[in-house]
């Protein structure tokens, strides 16, 4: 019966009988964010939902570039990769400097880092091995 309930995807869907508990609840309730904190978590995500943002955060994380070298490195109109720049910076997800004419890009800071290695990895490891 186990077996059977486990290869059932309906069945783990919802609780057979609703009895919350109170105390586990009362204590989820009192640790809620803030409605902005998780709408700025999903705009976040939003960002990094988008293939061609996450190759300009790939390449910032190995080095800081200039819209120039960003724009070669992922095949991209100079006014396409700003428009994604322009989308990472207002998250802060990236920030830039002027070296004279020059924009200079880099991550914002290792959080964001640290998101895109730790995504990075979680789909590696569910990729198989090539022999």
């Amino acid at each position: 019966m186990a077996t059977e309930l486990k290869d059932d995807p309906q069945s783990c869907l919802t609780c057979e009988v609703f009895n919350p508990n109170e105390m586990i609840v009362d204590l989820l309730k009192k640790k809620e964010l803030d409605e902005d904190v998780y709408q700025r978590l999903s705009d976040i995500f939003k960002a990094l939902s988008d293939p061609t943002r996450l190759k300009i955060i790939n390449a910032l994380r190995i080095k800081e570039l200039c819209v120039c070298d960003i724009q070669e490195a992922v095949g991209l109109s100079t006014s396409a990769v700003s428009h994604q720049l322009r989308i990472l910076r207002n998250l802060d997800l990236v920030k830039f400097r002027k070296e004279g004419r020059q924009a200079i890009y880099s991550l914002a800071d290792e959080h964001v880092l640290a998101l895109f290695s730790q995504g990075l990895e979680h789909v590696l490891e569910s990729i198989p091995e090539k022999d």
